[in-house]
């Protein structure tokens, strides 16, 4: 049997599962080396040594979507269909049947659940604090002119 490539593989799944477009898989896989970097797994040695633990991973999505896309990184994450933690759990797992990802015995899609609110991860960092609140401009003030007098 011929090994599929990444494209191919992708599209394999989105056929089964179409929740998510396929940019949240591209996304997903440079959001893994992103955190095996951020975790400092390193890349030489056993294949073991550089696996993440599924709240590593969700943490490590969060800073990347977050150094990628800024204040739209939300926006974006929902045009691709995820719209919480447990989002990136079904990819990493659709990704781990489809023999792009492996996983260890410990591994399960619960490990995704309760990362973090979307709000709190993409939006609150772009809202202006509350000490510099926003104050409507004063009009000038008007002057009189002198009134005559008869």
């Amino acid at each position: 049997m011929q090994k599929l490539s990444f494209a191919e593989a992708i599209e394999t799944i989105r056929t089964e599962d179409s929740r998510y477009a396929e940019d949240a898989y591209y996304f997903l896989r440079e959001a893994l080396d992103f955190s095996l970097k951020l975790f400092k797994k390193p890349s030489h040695g056993a294949v073991k040594d550089r696996h993440v633990t599924g709240q590593e991973l969700v943490q490590g999505i969060g800073q990347f979507a977050l150094q990628q896309y800024g204040p739209l990184a939300k926006t974006v994450l929902e045009y691709w269909g995820i719209t919480r933690c447990e989002d990136f759990g079904e990819i990493v797992f659709n990704m781990i049947h489809a023999g792009l990802l492996g996983k260890t015995e410990k591994d399960r899609k619960e490990d995704f659940s309760g990362g973090y609110n979307f709000d709190d991860m993409f939006v609150k960092p772009f809202l202006p604090s509350k000490k510099v609140a926003a104050r409507t401009p004063r009009p000038p003030a008007r002057k009189e002119k002198p009134r005559e007098t008869v």
